[in-house]
């Protein structure tokens, strides 16, 4: 039975089976080591020249080969110790070499950190990139984020609903992705920019508490650390307030910061507040960071901080309108609802953006949730009563049938794992990531469709 390397710890004198790769192979002459590596760890076997047909059988070993050995747990003696590994007090002297797969001189090295590797070569053998132990970290620690996030949120009462990936498309402040529908001819899906309108429409039936880990796409151009999908945790609640949803994910991201990140100092566990005019005034940025630049152990402090009080509505010099900051279903203050028609631009509204060290990791508010205030944003975006209809109609029905008051928050997931985690970018925190032009280059994607498929979905290819 296969014995993992970081088992070995636990077994000095016992024989056991490991299985792996090579990491490193080393010649002393008489005594041939190799590193072998798996999903645990690392450890040092040992084969000596007095079994020749077995020395012979290492001797051709080269790396990331894969193989299986038989051979029993050593202590090795004190001046060959190795203190940079959890195994390094031991070695396991081979007795059986399975060699089940070989493999060619990799393309990239994959023993460091790989930060000095250019990027493409990177994702173009993105399988072996994941094999250096900073790459398998990240992955297992952001495994282990996703299982703690699950559990603090079920135990307060969260339910967990997937909600749809093809769904209809609607202007909600980014390109959508289209899926051509084979069965309804000239019609599309739209894949999901964010779960919103699902979310609202799950407090309209009583859910109450709801939260989803939630794939989500958006076309946009390149803009630098970005990608075209992401994973971002989605959550709200009903009969709530901006106070009761801003301290759930204080205790949550404290709770995250403590467990992946526990030798990163917290500034502060109850995060400060700064409105958005504050924020852009003392700053000039709406996502602050507020690390005191004169500590030099500052890279290593985690800086919350919660921006609240943003304008509800902006003017979009391209589209020369009135668009929303967040999204069209955020809630104005109550007490400048009056102004929706007279002075837009003065209404505040009820969101909130949590920053980490400069970059925004969430955002959400208390949302619309009378048809009537709904239908007035819509009227100040400039959409028509058609195109309401056509585009938000399910929503404005579902309002008229007993909508609780209800807010809720998203937290970019890869973002937050990559500043708590130390990293300078998302990607190194995403198995697959695409490039920053949304090319995928392990497979070659986005690739061209086939006529036959073409013609099944009804689509024609024009060229310029």
């Amino acid at each position: 039975m296969r014995t993992l390397i970081s088992e070995i710890v636990n077994k000095e004198g016992e024989k056991v089976e490991l299985m792996g790769w090579v990491d490193v192979r080393r010649d002393h002459g008489k005594i041939i080591f190799i590193d072998l590596r798996d999903r645990s760890g690392i450890c040092q076997l040992v084969f000596i020249v007095k079994d020749k047909e077995l020395y012979e059988k290492a001797d051709i070993l080269r790396s990331e080969w894969v193989i299986k050995v038989v051979g029993r747990v050593n202590k090795r003696p004190e001046n060959l110790v190795n203190p940079n590994l959890e195994t390094g007090k031991y070695e396991v002297l081979a007795e059986e070499l399975e060699i089940l797969n070989e493999a060619k001189t990799p393309p990239i090295d994959v023993s460091g950190d790989g930060l000095e590797i250019g990027e493409e070569s990177r994702l173009e053998y993105r399988y072996l990139d994941l094999r250096r132990q900073r790459m398998q970290k990240n992955l297992r620690l952001r495994s282990e984020g996703l299982r703690l996030i699950m559990d603090f949120l079920q135990d307060r009462g969260f339910i967990y609903v997937e909600t749809p990936i093809l769904g209809k498309s609607t202007p909600e402040g980014a390109r959508d992705y289209l899926v051509p529908s084979r069965l309804h001819k000239g019609k599309f899906y739209a894949l999901p920019q964010s779960p919103q309108q699902y979310k609202q429409l799950l407090m309209v039936a009583g859910l109450e508490r709801y939260f989803q880990i939630a794939r989500c796409f958006r076309d946009e151009d390149t803009r630098g650390d970005r990608q075209p999908e992401f994973t971002q945790l989605d959550l709200e609640l009903s009969f709530t307030s901006e106070e009761e949803i801003m301290n759930l994910i204080e205790e949550l991201l404290v709770y995250l910061a403590e467990k992946l990140a526990p030798e990163r100092k917290l500034a502060q566990k109850q995060f400060p507040r700064m409105t958005y005019a504050e924020a852009m005034g003392k700053y000039g940025s709406d996502k602050p960071d507020i690390r005191d630049k004169r500590q030099e152990t500052r890279d290593k402090e985690l800086a919350f901080l919660w921006v609240t009080d943003f304008p509800l509505l902006e003017y979009s010099e391209t589209d020369k309108k009135l668009v929303s900051i967040h999204h069209p279903f955020t809630h104005p203050k109550d007490e400048d609802i009056e102004k929706l028609d007279s002075e837009p631009k003065k209404v505040k509204a009820r969101a909130y953006d949590v920053v980490l060290n400069g970059f925004e990791v969430g955002g959400g508010s208390i949302r619309i949730h009378q048809r009537s205030l709904q239908e007035k944003m819509f009227a100040v975006l400039g959409l028509s009563s058609k195109q309401v209809e056509e585009q938000f109609g399910h929503l404005l029905k579902a309002f008229e049938y007993g909508a609780p008051p209800h807010g809720g928050i998203a937290l970019g997931l890869d973002r937050l794992f990559a500043v708590l985690l130390g990293e300078p970018n998302i990607r190194e925190v995403t198995a697959f990531p695409k490039t920053g032009d949304g090319r995928d280059l392990l497979m070659n994607a986005p690739s061209e469709a086939s006529k036959e498929q073409l013609k099944e979905l009804g689509l024609e290819i024009k060229k310029k």
